[in-house]
């Protein structure tokens, strides 16, 4: 096939070759249609663990997804509900989809690439006019009729379909579009949002969101923010749902089902909504119901809260196999304890609001999280804070590898990230004392709220705030290859 095609109809992949014919090295203008003489945009922003992750020359301010799905069971006849446990080496639903994505050119653009796995692109517009597409792997490269030039906000609007795929992550995870028994749940960490939308893949470009889900009738769709509206037509259902924070792609969820859902308010006036897998929904109904208390508390430590509202989706414990802190209602595979409700939602601030610069800097996300656990059973449980720190310090996992330099995309999520990037923050805790601590945790929230921030960031703002030296900690702690003797202290 040609290298570019105006699309009328699926384009598909071609060899990976062709990319590479696409990239900066080897190719810095196009000449032809409209005249385009800029230079394409990247693809991959060069994350140390992801490096082909996300794509350069434009900053995404806003996405419009407006999707349908029909899951697999529904389409073939059966009452959702009816069948087994999930089976995610099954065939998904079919998904249709349209993503008007508004973004900010940071250079003069005559190509740009998005990431999207595996669905068929059946049609592409920038600013109105159709656009040549280019596909190579999970490269999405779009080719304007008429150069963008830096500064520029422009609309691209992609249209597409398919059977969402679910990857497999290097530490053997599944991510991207899981299929439930009832319908379905996207998982985005780190990589699997380009399995149900075209984006900006990383957690550097974060945006706000609107997510219109429409499902057959009897299903609910769950997604980030609040419901702005729900109807019903033709035995379909539709359901709008807006996240006006910014937000990384990987927390974009959508979950497909036949929830029980609930509504409250916390004692400050955040809307809580939950929604629960009917065959868990009495194992979690007394966790659940700490939400509003969670919340308060998490905000007296760590600040205001940094959204407009806050809730959690449960699903059957084997339809996913993790946790994810995904904004504004976190996923949790079957009913969860309470201390994993208290770090997921402390996430909203660690992760969600302020987000990693890059992979590398994921203890910065599961540390603090794991630390509002240890705080949380220390005020509500009477366990000191001392006595988590010396269980983290003795367990062996602990000391694999530095939290801060985990040795591949592998072990991003493996204990050192938790346990010790947890003791990391006690250790600042004991260096500068409890008032300075959390004036810089609250600090910390409120500089970089809704931003991005990395393991340097975080180090220099600490030394900072705090007037003091602090390199023999991070060395030892942080970046320290060996277990320290004498017990940690």
């Amino acid at each position: 096939m040609d290298q570019w095609t105006r699309v009328r109809r699926t384009v598909p992949a071609v060899a990976a070759a062709t990319l590479l014919a696409l990239t900066p090295a080897s190719c810095t203008s196009f000449g032809g249609v409209g005249g385009v003489r800029g230079a394409p945009g990247t693809s991959g922003v060069r994350d140390p663990y992801f490096p082909r992750l996300g794509n350069g020359g434009y900053d995404v301010q806003h996405y419009a997804l407006t999707l349908d799905y029909t899951p697999r069971r529904t389409a073939g006849g059966d009452r959702p509900g009816r069948t087994g446990r999930a089976d995610h080496g099954g065939p998904p639903g079919r998904l249709t989809g349209t993503a008007e994505i508004t973004a900010r050119a940071t250079q003069d653009l005559s190509a740009f690439n998005l990431d999207l796995h595996g669905l068929d692109v059946t049609s592409a517009t920038v600013e109105g006019a159709e656009a040549a597409v280019n596909r190579a792997g999970d490269e999405l490269t779009l080719r304007p009729d008429t150069e963008l030039t830096d500064g520029q906000t422009f609309t691209t609007v992609v249209r597409y379909s398919g059977n969402p795929a679910t990857l497999v992550d290097a530490d053997d995870s599944r991510e991207g579009w899981l299929t439930t028994r009832d319908g379905a749940v996207a998982l985005g960490q780190p990589s699997g949002s380009m399995t149900w939308f075209p984006g900006n893949n990383h957690p550097s470009d974060k945006a706000s969101y609107d997510i219109t889900v429409t499902v057959p009738k009897g299903l609910k769709a769950v997604s980030n923010g609040e419901l702005r509206s729900e109807r019903t037509r033709g035995g379909r259902t539709t359901f709008a749902w807006r996240n006006g924070d910014p937000m990384a792609s990987y927390l974009a969820t959508v979950a497909i089902g036949t929830y029980e859902t609930k509504t409250s308010r916390t004692p400050s006036g955040v809307p809580v909504y939950t929604a629960v897998d009917p065959t868990v929904a009495r194992s979690s109904a007394k966790v659940l119901a700490t939400v509003p208390e969670v919340m308060e508390w998490a905000a007296e430590k760590f600040g205001p809260y940094p959204f407009s509202s806050t809730g959690a989706i449960v699903e059957r414990g084997n339809d996913s196999e993790y946790a994810l802190e995904t904004q504004t209602k976190p996923v949790f595979p079957g009913a969860p304890d309470q201390g994993l409700l208290v770090h997921e939602l402390a996430h909203q601030w660690f992760g969600d609001s302020v987000t990693p610069k890059t992979w590398r800097d994921m203890w910065l996300n599961e540390g603090f999280a794991t630390y509002a656990e240890w705080l949380w059973a220390e005020d509500i449980e009477r366990i000191p804070v001392d006595a988590s720190f010396r269980r983290a310090f003795a367990e062996k996992a602990n000391w694999a590898f530095p939290p801060a330099a985990p040795p591949s995309a592998a072990e991003i999520s493996d204990e050192p990230v938790y346990g010790r990037g947890a003791m990391v923050i006690h250790k600042v805790r004991e260096a500068v004392g409890d008032d300075k601590f959390y004036a810089i945790v609250r600090g910390w929230t409120a500089t970089h709220r809704h931003g991005n921030a990395s393991t340097d960031d975080f180090t220099a703002y600490v030394e900072k705030e705090s007037g003091k030296d602090l390199k023999g900690l991070w060395d030892t702690w942080l970046y320290g290859k060996n277990k320290p003797g004498g017990g940690g202290g």
